[in-house]
């Protein structure tokens, strides 16, 4: 009789691996005062440490990234180009806060606007741009809320492009640590941007207040915001040894508080974890029987990369294994869930991700179905 899943364990071996890091206790994260905050490694998405990450707060500034996240799509859609002219409009030249000093009517290249918003966090940067992309800032915020429910941000809702305080502009440390790693993924030549340490427009000089970019040279962003509302918010990026690590921290209470812990943050995770990439996107895993196909054999594997964050000098303890369907009949199409791989860590659970078909097998003909039936009969 045959068993609804048949299970094949597969051994994680590289050759390539070096010799593995001395395991270390992993303790309890950094403690310290702020609204909330969450420290998650990149290449998973697993979070390491946060407290409160899913509490809605005022974003102030932060929300800048989603509005260079708009533009940046706009611009690899072709919508708008680095070179355009962008005219200020009087609503972007009154902008209150932080500036890039723009008057009104002044006809601006767009990039210019770009580094002006990322680097000097200029209020009247970001409405410029969100006029040029959707034509009103009202209208861009509704761009900006759409990109967060596609990217999953579910605690999030924009009304502008600044993050000047509204009681309906909110968002949370967990969304925003997702909104950053889009930006990373999505856009990385852009993203390089957020390294630059100052910037000089109009004969005035003003400095990236990500005071991380001088502490720490493996650090190359994200932002920072700060309204009375919002406190002082940070959120980080930085990489060492081929890991990178993404930071948010919501509501500290001074600008050097949200630095000192953003490093806090960062330090934790790079001293007590380690990133590993296991399977490729379309890498074939096995091949299968296929019952009634064209093909009497289907190749089996994920449709993106599987990465894993675990407690450093624990690689060993990881194990694989694939639950798959008892059988496979025809037809099934490429992407088509077929089972899931298993990872365990020391026995225990980890994750489960679906294993799929790699390609597509349509129904074989009359004589193979016929065959086919009778084999799996007689089995």
């Amino acid at each position: 009789m045959n068993k609804k899943f048949i299970v094949i364990v597969i051994l994680l071996l590289f050759a390539n691996v070096a010799i593995r890091a001395q395991s270390l206790p992993v303790p309890a994260p950094p403690q310290f005062d702020a609204s909330s905050y969450v420290l998650m490694d990149f290449a998973s998405g697993a979070t390491l440490a946060q407290y409160n990450s899913n509490e809605r707060v005022d974003p102030a500034s932060i929300t800048k990234i989603m509005t260079a996240y708009v533009v940046y799509k706009s611009l690899a859609a072709g919508d708008i180009k680095l070179h355009d002219i962008v005219e200020i409009s009087e609503k972007a030249w009154r902008s209150i806060g932080s500036r890039m000093f723009i008057e009104v009517g002044n006809k601006i290249i767009l990039e210019d606007l770009l580094l002006g918003m990322i680097i000097q966090s200029g209020n009247d940067a970001s409405v410029a741009l969100a006029e040029h992309v959707g034509g009103t800032e009202e209208a861009f915020a509704d761009i900006m809320n759409a990109e967060a429910k596609r990217l999953g941000m579910r605690d999030t809702h924009f009304v502008n492009a600044t993050g000047l305080p509204d009681p309906e502009h909110f968002t949370t440390a967990a969304d925003i640590a997702v909104l950053s790693r889009a930006m990373i993924r999505d856009f990385p030549e852009d993203y390089k941007r957020y390294s630059q340490k100052e910037y000089t427009y109009n004969d005035i000089k003003q400095f990236n207040r990500n005071r991380l970019l001088w502490r720490d040279s493996s650090v190359d962003g994200i932002k920072t915001g700060h309204t009375e509302a919002a406190g002082y918010c940070l959120a980080a990026s930085a990489v060492k040894n081929d890991m990178r690590l993404i930071s948010v921290i919501m509501g500290a209470d001074s600008d050097k508080a949200r630095t000192v812990n953003s490093q806090a943050l960062l330090n934790y995770g790079f001293r007590y974890y380690e990133s590993h990439k296991l399977y490729q996107a379309g890498e074939t895993l096995l091949e299968q029987r296929m019952w009634k196909g064209e093909n009497k054999l289907i190749q089996l594997g994920l449709d993106q990369d599987l990465f894993v964050t675990i407690p450093r000098g624990k690689y060993d303890d990881l194990k694989a294994s694939m639950n798959i369907d008892d059988k496979i009949v025809a037809p099934i199409n490429q992407g088509d869930q077929v089972g899931i791989v298993k990872i365990t860590l020391k026995g225990e659970d980890y994750l489960e991700t679906p294993l799929v078909a790699l390609q597509s097998n349509p129904e074989g003909g009359l004589l193979r179905r016929i065959v086919d039936f009778f084999v799996q009969f007689i089995s």
